[in-house]
C-alpha cells in the first residue's frame, strides 16, 4: 500500500513531496499514468506524485482550504463548533449519519463492533486533522507580516545594510510576532498518544479477529475435503463393481457441487474482507498519526527557534546590528518552515483520502451483506 511503503521511514516520509499546487483530476485514483514495466526498486517520490494528484486528494484539498484565513487572529483557538462540524460532514465520506443509519440496520457481533470502533476512531482522527489545518490557517497568519517582511529586505549581511526606518519596521512586526502563541500543540501532545493507543489497541483486536476467521475458514475447508474424499472413495468402489468407467464419472459428478459450502464460504469471505479492510486502515492510520505527529513537533519547534531569535534581537532594543543578525537567521529559516507547513497540509489531506476510502468499501460491505440477508 502506498501509505506504508510511505511511511517506512521518517526521513524518506518528510522529504518526498512535490512542490506545486495539487492537481484535481488529472489521473485515475490511485492509477499509474504510464504503463512502463515494474521496478525492482519502488519510486516514492513518483508514488507520491501520483497520491497528490488524485481527483480526491483534490476535493479534499479544496474543501479544507474554503476558509479565508488571511485575517484570522494567531491567538484565536479553533473555528467555531458547528462551522467544525459541518466541514468535518463535508470532508469525511461517509459521514456520521450514513454509518450510523447503516449499523442500526444490522445485528450486532463481534465483527461489527470492531467496525464500529474503527468507524469512531477514523472520525475522531478527522476531526484531529481539521484541528491541525486550523493550526496551519494560524500559523501562516502568524508569519505572514514576517514574511513580507523579509521579502522585501535586504539579504546583504553587513551592518548597515537596513536603514533605520526599515530597522523600527522590523522591530515593530518583531513585537507583534512575540505576542503570540505558538500555533501547534507540544511534542509527544495526549492528543496524538491516546489516539495511537485506540489505534494500537483496535489493531490487536482486529489481528485476532482474523486468526480466528482464517482458522475457521480452514478447517472448514479441511473438513469438506475430508468428507469428500471419503465419499467419492465410497462411491467409485461401489460403482466400479456395478458398472463401467462412463457410469463412474455419471454418478460422481453430482455429488461434488453440494459438498462445497458455498453459503458459508461466502459469509466467511465477506468477514474475511472488512476485517482486512478495517485492519489495513488502521494500520495506516496509526503510520499516518506518527508522520503527522513528527511533522507537528518539527513545526512546534521551528515556531519556538523563531520566537526565541526574536525575543534575543527585541532585548537588544532597536539596534540595526541586532536587527540584521535576526533578518539574516530568519531568512535561512523561512524556506524550511514553508516546506513543512506545506508537508503537513499535504498529510492530512493524504489520511483524510485513505480514511474515506477504507470507510466507503466497510459500509458497500455492511449494504452488500444487508442486502444478500435480506
Amino acid at each position: 500500500m502506498l501509505r506504508s511503503l510511505r511511511l517506512s521511514s521518517s526521513t524518506e516520509t518528510l522529504n518526498l513531496h512535490p512542490r506545486s499546487p495539487p492537481l484535481q483530476g488529472n489521473s485515475a485514483e490511485g492509477t499509474p499514468r504510464s504503463s512502463t514495466q515494474p521496478s525492482p526498486t519502488v519510486n516514492l517520490t513518483h508514488e507520491y506524485n501520483l497520491a497528490v494528484q488524485t481527483s480526491s486528494y483534490g476535493e479534499i484539498w479544496s474543501k479544507i482550504h474554503t476558509r479565508n484565513s488571511s485575517n484570522r487572529d494567531p491567538n484565536q483557538g479553533q473555528g467555531d463548533g458547528e462551522e467544525e462540524q459541518q466541514l468535518s460532514a463535508q470532508v469525511l465520506h461517509p459521514n456520521r449519519d450514513c454509518v450510523q443509519e447503516a449499523l442500526q440496520h444490522v445485528r450486532p457481533n463481534t465483527l461489527i463492533r470492531l467496525v464500529s470502533s474503527y468507524f469512531d476512531h477514523s472520525e475522531n482522527t478527522s476531526n484531529l486533522c481539521l484541528l491541525l489545518q486550523d493550526s496551519v490557517h494560524r500559523a501562516r497568519s502568524l508569519y505572514a507580516p514576517l514574511h513580507d517582511l523579509l521579502d522585501v529586505l535586504p539579504l546583504d549581511s553587513g551592518s548597515n545594510s537596513l536603514t533605520q526606518s526599515q530597522c523600527d519596521r522590523a522591530f515593530d512586526i518583531f513585537l507583534q510576532f512575540d505576542r503570540f502563541n505558538n500555533p501547534f500543540t507540544c511534542p509527544n501532545s495526549h492528543n496524538f498518544h491516546d489516539m495511537r493507543r485506540c489505534f494500537s489497541q483496535l489493531k490487536q483486536q482486529l489481528d485476532h479477529c482474523l486468526y480466528k476467521c482464517h482458522s475457521r475458514v480452514r478447517r472448514l475447508r479441511h473438513a469438506t475435503t475430508g468428507c469428500a474424499i471419503c465419499l467419492i472413495g465410497t462411491v467409485v468402489t461401489v460403482a466400479v463393481a456395478i458398472a463401467s468407467h462412463a457410469l463412474v464419472a455419471f454418478v460422481v459428478t453430482p455429488f461434488l457441487p453440494s459438498l462445497l459450502p458455498s453459503k458459508i464460504t461466502k459469509k466467511e469471505r465477506a468477514q474475511l474482507a472488512q476485517l482486512n479492510a478495517a485492519a489495513k486502515g488502521t494500520y495506516a492510520l496509526h503510520n499516518d498519526l506518527d508522520t503527522i505527529d513528527r511533522l507537528v513537533a518539527r513545526l512546534h519547534t521551528a515556531v519556538d527557534g523563531d520566537k526565541l531569535l526574536i525575543r534575543i534581537g527585541l532585548d537588544r532594543g532597536r539596534d540595526r546590528h541586532a536587527i540584521q543578525e535576526v533578518v539574516k537567521q530568519l531568512h535561512k529559516n523561512h524556506p524550511n518552515f514553508d516546506h513543512l507547513l506545506l508537508d503537513l497540509e499535504e498529510h492530512i489531506c493524504l489520511c483524510f483520502a485513505g480514511i474515506n476510502r477504507t470507510r466507503s468499501f466497510l459500509l458497500q460491505e455492511i449494504h452488500h451483506h444487508r442486502s444478500h440477508s435480506s
